[in-house]
């Protein structure tokens, strides 16, 4: 049953549309969260312009939605935020960064719960969807994503050591 009111999305607090429908099977939103993230990827996915920011994207979203203490939800908190790291505090470009991510989430029961803090950003899903062309999305994008970095900042001495040997030479 589709409705019109707006509900706060249990991961990142952002409000969407009221809804019955699918969410991830780790990673907890409301459906309304993950309809707006999913028309966000379409986006991304189907115009070149706007694909440059997808690493971010897919980064933001997962950690702002750490899902409960579980290995899928460790490891995957553990691969975006150092994705995250790469390329917001090192500059790593988007490839780059996802072989290194690639590199991290091969490296099973390495890493450790970090505790979600208690505001994942101010900025969410629904700010990037309401970009009117590829330039807002990018700043929209860049904008979530360094918020939801700055969220996490207790936790990011331990991402930066995860992250420290992932690199591979050029």
């Amino acid at each position: 049953m589709s409705g019109t009111r707006s509900v706060p999305c249990v991961g990142c607090g952002g409000m969407f549309r009221e809804h019955d429908g699918p969410t991830h099977r780790y990673m907890e939103s409301s459906p309304g969260c993950w309809e707006a993230f999913g028309k966000v990827l379409a986006r991304e996915y189907g115009d070149p312009a706007y694909r440059r920011s997808h690493r971010l994207t897919v980064d933001a979203y997962a950690v702002q939605h750490p899902g409960r203490q579980s290995p899928q939800a460790i490891q995957s908190v553990a691969v975006h935020l150092i994705g995250l790291s790469l390329v917001l505090e090192r500059g790593v470009d988007m490839l780059r960064a996802t072989s290194a991510i690639r590199i991290a989430a091969s490296r099973k029961n390495f890493y450790r719960w970090l505790e979600p803090p208690s505001s994942r950003g101010d900025t969410t899903v629904a700010e990037v969807l309401r970009a009117r062309n590829a330039e807002e999305h990018r700043v929209a994008v860049d904008a979530w994503a360094r918020a939801v970095w700055l969220a996490w900042s207790a936790h990011h001495d331990t991402v930066r050591a995860w992250a420290s040997d992932l690199l591979v030479a050029d």
